[in-house]
């Protein structure tokens, strides 16, 4: 069967490296399992925590991949090897323009949300450790009460302004860079076997008691160094087309 856009020119060691960059891309969606323990920990005692997050995150990681598999699927077959790393801001297709925009704009409600959560750590660290250092400063530690009608919060200065400066660092940033594949590769690559593997597989040998050298240990083991293998070969691929893409490209000029 032939595939719209399919590129016969294209070299199989193109489609070699493309194929690492996507499985770095993948890898980043393993992200939330860094917070999913907060997560757990926000939620009520009755049901049980961990039942409630496993129900969570079945049906979240099972709606997650069908969506995902029909993305890449139909992709695929509109543009085949060329399908775009944004598909929504390629030049395939511009028509209906209201609903591409109506796409964009769920993605930005989207990733609004993701970013608040996944950033919270950052957050976190930085406030913890300027209050240690600079324990009598009001600017760091003072709370400031602010009420908006029965709605009421603290605000403090230093959480407001190296906050508003992180945003628009990170902002400036995300729009100068024009690999948008590459970088979300590698992104996923580094993230993906510490924080979604290697240090679950570890408490789970320590919470149960696995013995080393028993059948479960290896398989946990042989698991742990399969997802490290991955992890290296999407970080190489990443790296080799952030390579590329700083030859190719200028900063602020995306190209889809």
């Amino acid at each position: 069967m032939a595939f719209a856009g399919s590129d016969k020119t294209r070299s199989t060691s193109d489609i070699a490296w493309n194929m690492l960059v996507a499985i770095g891309d993948i890898a980043l969606a393993g992200a939330y399992a860094q917070i999913a323990v907060d997560i757990q920990d926000s939620l009520k005692s009755s049901p049980p925590e961990n039942k409630a997050m496993k129900r969570a995150n079945t049906l979240a990681i099972f709606t997650m991949t069908i969506f995902f598999i029909l993305n890449a699927c139909a992709g695929y077959a509109a543009f085949g090897s060329n399908t775009p790393g944004n598909i929504l801001m390629s030049s395939g297709f511009r028509k209906p323009f209201w609903l591409l925009q109506l796409a964009n704009a769920f993605i930005v409600v989207h990733l609004i949300g993701a970013f608040q959560v996944l950033v919270q750590p950052v957050f976190r660290i930085v406030e913890m450790m300027a209050a240690e250092k600079w324990p009598n400063s009001s600017f760091v530690t003072r709370e400031i009460p602010m009420n908006f009608g029965k709605i009421k919060y603290t605000m403090n200065y230093f959480r407001l302004l190296w906050r508003t400066i992180f945003i628009i660092l990170v902002t400036v940033l995300a729009m100068a860079m024009p690999f948008f594949n590459a970088m979300i590769a590698l992104l996923g690559a580094v993230g993906f076997w510490p924080s979604v593997v290697y240090f679950p597989v570890e408490m789970y040998i320590v919470k149960q008691n696995i013995k080393k050298g028993t059948i479960r240990w290896i398989g946990l083991q042989t698991l742990s160094f399969f997802c490290l293998i991955v992890s290296l070969a999407a970080a190489i691929g990443a790296i080799h087309g952030l390579g590329e893409a700083v030859g190719k490209y200028k900063p602020f000029m995306y190209k889809a």
